[in-house]
This record gives structure tokens, sequence and C-alpha cells, in this order.
């Protein structure tokens, strides 16, 4: 293990501390600093789940250039993000999403730069432009849309969208503050040397996911059925899909990642998910919430789309799977029967998160 000490920002939240307990679990002698400023409703939950893995914990912010004055770390994972497609509209969170998304990233680069530390920076497939990702030719199924065999577009094919595909134009304030981090992440490792890895993520699911309505979408679903909370979807009749990767899926990632070779640590990008295998529409997430759940809701559907939404989102990551010798192990069924397990284990402390 060439990282005796790792910072791990983001890591009170599902992603950060899902890593944080993989990486004790494998390294049980590597100091890990989760930093989180528990922003996130529910977040507080998984403080008692790092104790007891003894991984310490200091409630700081991103944005705060003073969180990163303390001694150096080796690495530095940047899991901490506003992460809403909906952030920023209407005005009202402007500066909270700019100053963490891209501020906090800028922050944490300059820490990399003075400690000589590597990033792993962990972005969203969200960094890809609205426009090109509706323009993908699509064919209707009857639960969901497929991609087309003809496409028009570089980067898109059966297979999925790669790391080829458009990058430029509109993609919400959220995709455009996580775009602009990779940038400047690449730039740093090109201007200092500093050692820098780029994935860029689909769904990621799971257990620990305080899913919302806008974001954390596996969560939201199974929690509406359990506790018989109301669902609506949102354009498209239902048939939006989306690819998934459990959380446990992409800490194994992490692990291979972190043992390869620093040849690989050099602003290189990677799109990381489940793919087509390992997708879901949400009508078809509402049958098997059903099926697993025992509970089944009416649904209403809006015709109207909001800001940000597109028809499917489907990773094509053959590149990150043949870089790092990974793949991801777990179906979208068993992503989906493992959050509802979490749910009703924990269905009473989970119920202020999700009904409230």
């Amino acid at each position: 293990m060439k990282f005796k000490r790792i910072m791990i920002t983001g890591g009170a939240g599902f992603v950060g501390s899902s890593i944080a307990l993989r990486l004790r679990s494998n390294w049980p002698s590597t100091r890990i600093t989760c930093i989180d400023n528990l922003h996130r409703k529910g977040s507080t939950l998984n403080l008692v789940r790092l104790k007891k893995a003894g991984i310490d914990f200091i409630r700081a912010d991103v944005r705060n250039r003073k969180t990163f004055d303390r001694s150096r770390f080796d690495l530095i994972i940047d899991a901490a993000a506003e992460p809403s497609v909906m952030a920023g509209v209407g005005g009202s969170d402007v500066k909270y999403v700019i100053d963490t998304n891209l501020g906090g990233t800028l922050n944490i680069l300059e820490a990399a730069r003075i400690w000589e530390s590597a990033v792993l920076f962990i972005s969203t497939s969200r960094v890809y432009p609205l426009q090109a990702l509706r323009n993908i030719r699509l064919d209707e199924k009857e639960t969901r849309f497929e991609i087309s065999e003809k496409q028009s577009l570089p980067g898109i094919s059966v297979k999925g969208i790669s790391e080829l595909f458009p990058t430029q134009g509109v993609r919400t304030l959220y995709g455009a503050t996580k775009y602009a981090s990779e940038i400047m992440a690449s730039e740093y490792a090109e201007q200092y040397g500093i050692k820098v890895l780029l994935d860029r993520c689909g769904v990621i699911a799971g257990p620990w996911q305080m899913g919302r309505v806008d974001q954390g979408i596996i969560a939201l679903w199974i929690s509406a059925h359990y506790y018989g909370l109301p669902l609506s979807y949102i354009g498209y009749k239902g048939k939006q899909v989306r690819d998934l990767i459990h959380v446990d899926d992409f800490a194994d990632l992490v692990i291979a990642q972190i043992n390869s070779g620093f040849d690989v640590w050099d602003g290189r990008v990677y799109n990381v998910g489940g793919g087509r295998a390992c997708s879901l529409s949400l009508l078809e997430l509402s049958e098997l919430a059903r099926e697993i759940t025992g509970r089944s809701l009416k649904i209403k559907k809006i015709a109207t789309t909001r800001v940000g939404d597109v028809p499917l989102y489907i990773t094509d990551a053959r590149k990150v799977q043949q870089a790092f010798a990974w793949k991801p192990q777990k179906s979208a069924v068993s992503i989906v029967a493992d959050t509802a397990r979490w749910i009703a284990d924990y269905r009473d402390i989970l119920a202020k998160v999700f009904c409230k």
C-alpha cells in the first residue's frame, strides 16, 4: 500500500463513507480521515459506522481553505459535492453549488500541490451536455428506451456512452462545476506533476444512500414503496433509463486504482458504471420495488420534464474495465434488493430521513 495517510472529503456521505470503510477493511494500518460539513440530511448516521471502524472524522467544509491547514496526506479522495442536477435552479443555492463543487475542488488541488499528494476525483456523467444526450437516437420499447444501433455522434454505441462523447454545450450548473473541476484537476496534474485520476460515475446506488427526489433514485424509489410515500414519473412515461453501479463495486474499483501504477494517474478520465446489463427504467424499477417490498404504489405521470432531465444514460465502461482489470459484480436486482434490505433493517431510524 503506497498511501499511509488518506483524506476523504465528503467522507460522511454515501460514497465517501463507503469507500472509507472499504479502505479500512483492506488496510487496517492506514490512517484514514473523513472530512464533511454534514450538509446532507442523514449523513450523521454514517458517523457511528466510521467511529466503529476507527476512522477519524473532522467536521469541516471544503469551501474553507483552512480546512486543509493540517499535516499532509498522501492521497485525497474528493467525494464532496452538491450532487443534484436541480441545484441552482431558480438561483436559490447557486453560490453554495459553485463554492462547494468547484471552489472546494480548487482548495483540494492546492492542498495536494503543497503536500505533493495524489488526488482521486469522483466526477459525474452529468459533465456531458444535455443537448448531446438528448440527440442520442433511441428506440422506444414497452418498458424502456434503448440505444439505436445507428448514431450520428461520436462516443455512443449500443454499449453506451464512452469518454469520446462530445463535451461542448450546456450541462446544468452541477455538471458545469464538475466539468470545470475536471479541467482544473488535469491542469494541476500537468503543471505541478501531482498524481490525478478522474472517475466519471453514473448512478451509484446501494445501502446508506439517503435518496432524494433530485438525487439517489434507487433509495428514493424503494423507500417510497416501503413507507407509502408519493412518487411521480416526470416525463418520458417512466421509460427513462439509467445504468447502476453498486457502491461496493465502486469501492472495489477504487481499491484497484490505488493498487495500480502511477503511470495512469496523469489526469486521465474514466467513465464508470454498470452498463446496459445493469440498467433500469423507472417502470422496471417500480416493478422490482413491488416484487421486493410486496407493496404497490399508484405513481402519477407528469408529462413535463425538468431542467436537466434526459431520457437515457448508459455507461460504456470498457476503458476503465480494461485499465484496472475490474468489472462490477452486482446486478440491478441485487442493488435494489440490498437497498430494500437496508431500509427494512433500519426502518425506524431511516423513517426520520425519508419521511420528513
